[in-house]
């Protein structure tokens, strides 16, 4: 059964989009993401969040707005806070090593690459 990953930030830019690319081949999910800002390139949506089993968010002020404005639609996602401040660019080093060891470990096995057959 493939889950379904939401990446949330404020403006869907660098950190969310980020993620999604990140985890966009790992085995058993499917990825999106979105922003709560007005400006959001994609806005986080109710249909979003009923898509979404989980929603990474990358600051706890994000779980807070999505709490505010969506708490109807939050009820069946588990929303986990990263603590990844806006000081990246898209698709950075630091973040990608960031965001892989945060999200890696809520996720379903890892990558066939990291196993090995005795």
């Amino acid at each position: 059964m493939t889950r379904h990953v939401l990446f949330v930030c404020s403006r869907n830019r660098l950190r969310s989009p980020t993620a999604e690319q990140v985890f966009a081949d790992w085995p058993g999910i499917e990825t999106a993401s979105a922003g709560l800002s007005p400006d959001a390139e994609v806005p986080v949506t109710p249909e979003l969040l009923a898509w979404a089993d989980t929603i990474f968010v990358m600051e706890r002020v994000h779980r807070a707005r999505l709490g505010e404005r969506f708490r109807a639609h939050l009820r069946h996602a588990r929303v986990i806070c990263l603590q990844i401040p806006d000081d990246f660019d898209f698709m950075a080093p630091a973040l990608v090593r960031l965001l892989q060891a945060k999200v890696s470990p809520h996720l379903p096995r890892g990558p066939a690459a990291s196993r090995r057959e005795d």
